[in-house]
């Protein structure tokens, strides 16, 4: 049966060259990096490679990254980080943020004392700048702002040079969950001032269950996780060699390839759009798909009598979609994503996310599927 996969904002598959990469160094690189011995010097050589192939791309230092497990881990130790080590007592954030960072603001609302501000967001999810600005300027309490760079769900994108901007003018932390944009656009942390970065390795076609946080060298936190010496003392746990080796060897690639990938994903993007404008009546798009994260177009369809099994429908056919964030997929709950840009609860959003492997004869396969479901429109 064929599949067409429209969901890379969830993960994406690994790259040929990845998996090339992962299993060279299984077969024969299997040292412990704290060993002192050949095989663990050669596992420490490869770690700190990779090291230096992020922190180039992204323009940081190699002192400045260290490895985790994923998006979420360098989310939750970055702000708890801050909030423990920087004293910070304020943070400032949005409504559409990743989960990940949410359910952190939770924990640190309710443990930590912590005052967690909520900027206004638009019909498209834009945060307000003016609003933030004013956040800024009213208070002396040591404040962190964390705002994601490129939403999962609708594909908003934050303007990442004016956020910087009014952080540093108010002499406040900046974190930005950048999971969705590393290996997608440049990103340059010696031109925009950024306290914490993150990113993970499977949204662009590493493996899964690796990432890594860029913690800028004025910031001085202590270990998220206790247990070694491990990631300069920073990060106990053995580290996971040949996964960090692949997410290194996916970001290069990502970051040589970009301009080329951009434009490929963009043109099918584009194509898909307007055959879904041209076939069927009534399609919005939400956020701003002009100016937007160029891997994602969420549609928003009519109401229709099979709108609630339209997700599932697609599965059965072929064509893998969703309906938001992957970690809340599972149950087809609201997302807090539309909730917050007040999207009509009646018509039915579903995610579709693109790569460099995707093709118009899969936009087309799934827009011929859409029109097995859907009502099509009606032409005199």
């Amino acid at each position: 049966m064929k599949r067409v996969y429209f969901d890379n904002a969830a993960t994406t598959p690994l790259r040929p060259e990845v998996i090339d990469r992962m299993t060279h160094i299984m077969r024969h690189h299997f040292g412990n990096p704290s060993s002192i011995h050949a095989e663990g010097r050669e596992a420490r050589a490869i770690i700190e490679e990779a090291r230096k192939t992020v922190a180039q791309a992204i323009g940081a230092s190699i002192g400045e990254i260290f490895f985790t497990s994923g998006g979420t881990e360098s989310n939750n130790w970055a702000l708890k980080g801050a909030v423990r080590d920087l004293g910070v007592r304020r943070i400032i954030s949005s409504p559409t943020e990743h989960h990940c960072v949410l359910h952190t603001l939770d924990a640190l609302r309710n443990h930590e004392g912590i005052e967690i501000v909520m900027l206004n967001v638009d019909s498209r999810g834009y945060v307000d700048y003016d609003q933030l600005e004013r956040l800024l300027a009213d208070t002396k309490v040591p404040t962190l702002v964390s705002l994601m760079h490129g939403n999962n769900e609708i594909g908003t994108m934050l303007d990442l040079e004016r956020v910087s901007e009014l952080c540093t003018a108010h002499g406040a932390l900046f974190h930005s969950d950048t999971v969705q944009t590393v290996g997608h656009f440049p990103i340059d942390v010696r031109k925009t001032r950024i306290s914490f970065l993150t990113g993970g390795a499977h949204k662009f076609h590493g493996p899964k269950g690796v990432g890594f946080l860029y913690i800028n060298s004025d910031n001085l936190i202590r270990p998220y996780i206790d247990g070694g010496s491990q990631e300069r003392n920073m990060r106990g746990g053995t580290e996971n060699v040949y996964g960090i080796a692949g997410m290194a060897t996916a970001l290069q690639l990502a970051i040589e390839e970009m301009e080329q990938n951009r434009r490929h994903i963009e043109e099918v993007r584009a194509y898909f759009a307007e055959r879904l404008k041209s076939e069927f009546e009534d399609i919005h798009f939400h956020g701003d798909p002009e100016r937007g994260l160029y891997t994602v177009l969420n549609v928003s369809f009519p109401p229709s009598k099979k709108s609630d099994l339209l997700l599932m429908l697609l599965d059965i056919a072929g064509v893998s979609a969703s309906g938001g964030s992957a970690c809340s997929s599972g149950a087809e709950t609201r997302s807090h994503v539309l909730q917050a840009i007040q999207a009509d609860p009646a018509r039915k959003a579903v995610r579709f996310s693109f790569s460099h492997y995707n093709t118009r004869e899969e936009a087309d396969f799934a827009i011929e599927t859409l029109k097995s479901i859907l009502p099509a429109k009606v032409t005199a």
